[in-house]
C-alpha cells in the first residue's frame, strides 16, 4: 500500500524578510530550540528530516520517502525578498546533494503555488 505524501503548507505571504522566513519554518517544521536562524543551519535541519531520533524537526518523512515543501503565495514571497526566495531554493537543492554525496535518495521536494 502507498504512503500518503506529506506535505508541509507554508505561506509565501507570510514571508516579508529573512526573519520571517526563519521563524515560520522554525515554527511549522518544528526546529530546535537552539536552530542558528540561518541557512546553514535550515539545511542542518532539513537534512534529518527522516530521523527522529535527531530531534531537528518535529515533522519526519518515512524510511526512503520524501517530504514536500509547498510554498503557497510564492510570488508573494518572491516578490518580497527575491534574495530569500532563491536562497531556499538553492539550500533545498543543496540537502539532496548532501544526501547524493553519501549514497542516500532525496528527501526533500519543493513545490510552488502562485
Amino acid at each position: 500500500m502507498a504512503q500518503e505524501p506529506i506535505v508541509v503548507r507554508i505561506d509565501g505571504a507570510a514571508i516579508t524578510d529573512i526573519e520571517s522566513f526563519h521563524s515560520l519554518f522554525a515554527t511549522t517544521l518544528g526546529f530546535p530550540d537552539f536552530y542558528g536562524r540561518n541557512m546553514d543551519a535550515w539545511i542542518d535541519c532539513l537534512s534529518y528530516l527522516d530521523d527522529p531520533a535527531a530531534q531537528m524537526t518535529s515533522i519526519h518523512a518515512p524510511q526512503g520517502g520524501v517530504i514536500t515543501i509547498l510554498i503557497e503565495n510564492a510570488e508573494a514571497m518572491k516578490g518580497h525578498c527575491p534574495d530569500v526566495f532563491q536562497a531556499m531554493n538553492d539550500c533545498a537543492a543543496f540537502v539532496n546533494y548532501r544526501r547524493a554525496l553519501k549514497g542516500n535518495a532525496p528527501l526533500l521536494s519543493m513545490a510552488y503555488y502562485a
